[in-house]
């Protein structure tokens, strides 16, 4: 073996090993994202505390009490607007039901908008008869998303009337079910 070769072959191991092991050990510091923003089913629902179309403040802590759709949705996303009708029919259907997680069933809307017109608009044409749309109007750096660790939308995550995540990503029958075994 060339003299030369043997020890970059040496040094390349050793080089490859070391990059090796930093990333295993990363892996290690880096706990589950779930984890690690405290969003697994049945821990507490971090507050979302932002404006509405109108600029009053609303709190998902205001909600305490009713079981609430969090939506992560925005005017621009088709396949949030597809399931936009099944979000306004259950909500229609299980707004003043009584459930064993809460008293009623409402719906925060948080677009991942950055056109106020276009999520008003939108609002309007979907027919979101709720009265709990937010948005800081800064798509997908939105404060509410990041802290959920939203990727893509739509995002739901159903949340108890003890601010408890129940379930995540219930669209359509799914969240329909869900909620007809929580009935009282």
């Amino acid at each position: 073996m060339n003299i030369f070769r043997k020890p970059l072959f040496i040094i390349g191991l050793a080089a490859l090993s070391f990059v090796g092991l930093s990333f295993v050990e990363g892996l290690n510091k880096m706990p589950d994202e779930e984890q690690s923003r405290g969003l697994s089913i049945g821990s507490k629902a971090p507050e979302i505390a932002m404006k509405d179309p109108n600029g009053q403040m609303r709190k998902l802590s205001d909600l305490q009490g009713k079981v609430v759709l969090i939506d992560f949705w925005a005017a621009w996303c088709k396949p949030c607007r597809r399931e936009n009708p099944n979000v306004v029919a259950t909500y229609n259907d299980y707004k003043n039901t009584s459930f064993k997680e809460g008293e009623g069933f409402t719906v925060l809307s948080v677009s991942l908008d950055q056109n106020k017109s276009q999520w008003i608009a939108a609002i309007e044409q979907d027919k979101l008869a709720w009265e709990n749309h937010v948005s800081d109007l800064k798509g997908w750096s939105n404060a509410a998303a990041a802290t959920y660790g939203v990727q893509s939308i739509p995002a739901t995550f159903l949340i108890g009337g003890d601010g408890t995540i129940l379930a995540k990503n219930l669209r359509g029958r799914a969240l329909r079910n869900v909620l007809e075994k929580m009935k009282k």
